[in-house]
């Protein structure tokens, strides 16, 4: 059996008072990438730039395998009592239709979700592949070669993006985008030095019937690209965002 590690309610303490803290389930784990420096990334990114407290629940897969079965999403009420899940994930190979649709039901049901990177990667080789594009938002088949790239914002007027401006990775792999489904906002893209074309790079999205808040983006290969103040700040306005709460009022030196 794989080794499991679930760190239960981190809390980081942050200016003002809050009642009830945002209660954030990060879900990580699978191949090719440094999942054990990104699960210390993504908390302290919302602790650097939000005023809200976060009470951080982390489940890391341990393993470089593309085909793992968490038994955590086994459980039906896996996401219960979550305010917002991330999903930074890699598990390309898993296609079991049941598991994926007790990944996908609670969002469908309205619990909100960040999508980071490979997880617009994930669970792509079912009968049932799609039913995952429509929840990312898009179909993305591949990835072109690594460069760094400008971030160029598409709606600068969008809660998320507002008072950002463009910046450039130091490093990065831009994941190409096929298809866009129903409910897609673009928010930012950037060019492939291979291809030349443009790709969207971040967006929001309703999801299902409920229209759940969903913010993704194909940024985060590099651990020094997450740790880049735009990015650090962006992530944290992308999770203040599908919970539900105003984003310019709950960031830190608005």
């Amino acid at each position: 059996m794989k080794e499991i590690l679930i760190l239960a309610l981190i809390g980081f303490s942050m200016a003002g008072a809050q009642a009830e803290p945002l209660k954030a389930l990060l879900i990580t784990g699978g191949c090719c990438h440094d999942y054990d420096r990104q699960r210390e990334i993504i908390p302290a990114a919302v602790d650097l730039n939000s005023k809200l407290k976060v009470e951080w629940t982390i489940l890391h897969q341990r393993t470089k395998g593309t085909d793992n079965l968490l038994e955590f999403y086994k459980n039906e009420g896996w996401a219960k009592g979550y305010d917002v899940v991330v999903h930074n994930e890699c598990f390309a190979s898993v296609g079991d239709v049941d598991y994926i649709a007790g990944i996908l039901k609670p969002h469908l049901d309205g619990v909100p979700a960040v999508l980071i990177h490979c997880s617009m990667h994930c669970y792509r080789t079912g009968p049932t592949r799609e039913d995952w594009w429509k929840f990312c938002g898009v179909h993305s088949p591949r990835h072109g070669p690594k460069h760094p790239f400008e971030v160029k914002i598409v709606a600068p007027e969008h809660e998320v993006m507002m008072g950002m401006q463009n910046w450039t990775t130091p490093k990065g792999e831009l994941y190409y985008i096929a298809k866009t489904y129903p409910g897609v906002t673009p928010l930012a893209e950037s060019k492939s030095n291979a291809t030349g074309e443009m790709h969207m790079n971040i967006w929001v999205h309703e999801y299902g019937p409920l229209k759940t808040r969903v913010f993704a983006t194909t940024i985060g290969h590099h651990n020094e690209t997450m740790l880049q103040a735009e990015y650090m700040e962006l992530f944290t306005r992308g999770l203040l965002w599908a919970a539900g709460l105003p984003v310019a009022e709950n960031l830190k030196n608005q």
